[in-house]
């Protein structure tokens, strides 16, 4: 398993779950094809987490045609409070999300199909 993590991505967690959502089970060569095309904010810091963990993996010796993204993990971070000026001098909350992601990566077991077995019926 090789993992890499991002930690007070400034975007809401339920924001970028839409994008990690994507690529969960595919390999890296298609995960990364996939997030190039994808027009959510998100798809750029998760493609550079994305390319950490790949590089995590080359150090250690893994080849990048049989990694695939096996889990993403995205956690709430800290939340920036902040306020927005309203009418006769009041205050309104503003909480400024963000998101903590951790990408885990594994070498892609090769599939072993089953045989079917011919059974004749009397």
């Amino acid at each position: 398993m090789f993992t890499a993590t991002l930690n007070n991505q400034r975007t809401s967690p339920r924001k970028v779950r839409i994008v990690s959502d994507l690529i969960k089970g595919k390999g890296v060569l298609n995960a990364l094809d996939l997030l190039s095309v994808t027009p959510k904010r998100a798809a750029d810091p998760i493609t550079k987490l994305l390319q950490s963990a790949i590089a995590n993996a080359k150090m250690q010796g893994a080849s990048v045609d049989s990694l695939v993204v096996s889990n993403v993990r995205v956690d709430v971070g800290p939340t920036l409070k902040r306020s927005m000026p309203r009418a006769r001098g009041s205050a309104f909350p503003i909480k400024k999300r963000t998101s903590k992601v951790v990408l885990t990566l594994d070498i892609a077991k090769p599939r072993i199909e089953a045989k079917k077995s011919s059974v004749k019926s009397k």
